[in-house]
């Protein structure tokens, strides 16, 4: 008896900044369970650790940020007031370049492809070809933080997750039959504002010093920052308070970027999953997680695997209809 064609396997890794780092959790609890996806489908922060999956490099990647302090983090940051963007990503695209490094998408060891958002219409964008980190740029253009990105015939393009947070309807394009969906956003309405971090890794003189660096890197920037000291009394450092240690319980600018995406995306995700659903879902607990707390990838990581082993019984269903077993 011919025995039946193995269906297709799509894993979705869905946008959600910081929280990100969750999906390479994911990915390894996965492999622990026999699950091994045929394509991979990003959006924003789903777009990087997917297109370091499909590239082979995840490895590297994982050891990367897994040494990310916040100072560290601070020194990525090329702010500037010009583009339409506070940071203009280069410095973090150049950092990610080192560990996976920009091959083609069509050229990528298993499929893959991510969701960026065109500024001009709305209209979502499936990037399917060209540089990954062209790729990976567009889809994490957070608005208000990161710079648009110019990739197709000048267009802007924004981040993904605006439009399709969790892009399901992609893996469904590409072929994918069996979708594995991993959602970031499930828990954190409302709830990231009254997060405390706990003790803190950094001195007020090295977040200092890293500061300083960042406005020494463009005259505009020195400039604005004084402004805002003397005429407003805030400083620049405000500006990234999701990094350093909160002395107010009033949200700073990132916080209040992050609490609208939030709902933005929470919204977005619930409706377009309803008429998209797929057929795992793994939903990580991360409402303690903030939007820049890209230091934390231990424990992100761990909440990936946490909620993979939640699906364990779906998961390992599947594994066993893959196998050709009586599930």
């Amino acid at each position: 008896m011919k025995q039946a064609k193995r269906p297709v396997i799509a894993l979705v890794l869905g946008s959600g900044a910081a929280r990100g780092w969750a999906h390479i959790g994911v990915i390894h609890e996965l492999a622990e369970m026999g699950i091994e996806p045929d394509m991979v489908v990003g959006a924003s922060v789903g777009s990087v650790v997917g297109g370091a999956y499909a590239s082979g490099n995840l490895e590297p990647f994982e050891d990367w940020i897994s040494s990310l302090s916040r100072v560290d983090i601070i020194r990525l940051l090329d702010a500037r007031m010009t583009g339409g963007g506070f940071l203009q990503g280069n410095s973090l695209m150049g950092a990610i370049e080192q560990r996976i490094g920009n091959p083609n998408i069509q050229d990528l060891r298993i499929p893959f492809a991510c969701v960026a958002t065109e500024l001009d219409t709305g209209r979502e964008v499936w990037l399917r070809e060209g540089s990954l980190l062209d790729a990976c740029r567009a889809s994490i253009a957070l608005p208000g933080m990161f710079a648009p990105s110019r990739l197709r015939e000048g267009k802007l393009l924004v981040d993904g997750g605006l439009v399709n947070p969790v892009p399901v309807s992609l893996a469904r394009a590409m072929g994918g039959e069996v979708v594995i969906a991993v959602n970031l956003n499930g828990d954190l309405i409302g709830r990231h504002f009254f997060v405390h971090r706990g003790d803190e890794d950094v001195s007020d003189e090295d977040s200092e010093r890293a500061l300083a660096d960042i406005e020494d890197r463009d005259s505009t920037i020195a400039r604005w920052a004084a402004k805002m000291k003397a005429g407003f009394g805030v400083r620049l450092d405000s500006y990234i308070s999701s990094l350093r240690k909160k002395e107010s319980p009033d949200p700073g600018l990132f916080d209040v970027i992050a609490g609208a995406v939030d709902i933005m995306q929470d919204r977005i995700t619930r409706s377009r999953m309803a008429g998209e659903p797929p057929d795992i879902h793994i939903t990580p607990q991360l409402s303690h997680v903030g939007l820049m707390d890209f230091d934390r990838s231990e424990e992100s990581i761990e909440k990936g695997r946490e909620a993979t082993r939640r699906e364990r019984r779906q998961i390992e269903k599947l594994a066993r209809a893959l196998m050709g077993q009586r599930p």
